[in-house]
């Protein structure tokens, strides 16, 4: 399953937490999350993960929101970081796009 887009997104679709990318990596990743239950997976599935930020150096200040939760449940997908001058929305700063195997 490819997951295309994930963003710090409420479920109306607004776009959450404004440059904030401790918050937006979390809502994020529940998104992704979201989208993978349903199709009956979990993050346990991720094989492939790319993350997509407009601030490279403060996403390794917080990339420990991103590992910590795939570390719990074990899981290490091959993962790509990309810098990018900005993402779809103004305020958005990072973007998941996830591959599952069920």
């Amino acid at each position: 399953m490819y997951c295309s887009g994930q963003t710090a997104m409420s479920d109306e679709g607004e776009p959450q937490h404004a440059d904030d990318m401790a918050a937006q990596l979390a809502l994020s990743l529940d998104n992704l999350q979201a989208v993978l239950a349903e199709a009956g997976m979990s993050l346990a599935n991720l094989v492939r993960l790319n993350v997509y930020t407009t601030d490279v150096d403060r996403l390794f200040e917080h990339y420990g929101v991103l590992a910590s939760r795939l570390g719990v449940i074990g899981v290490a997908p091959t993962t790509t970081m990309l810098g990018v001058t900005r993402l779809a929305l103004p305020g958005l700063v990072v973007e998941l796009e996830g591959t599952a195997v069920a």
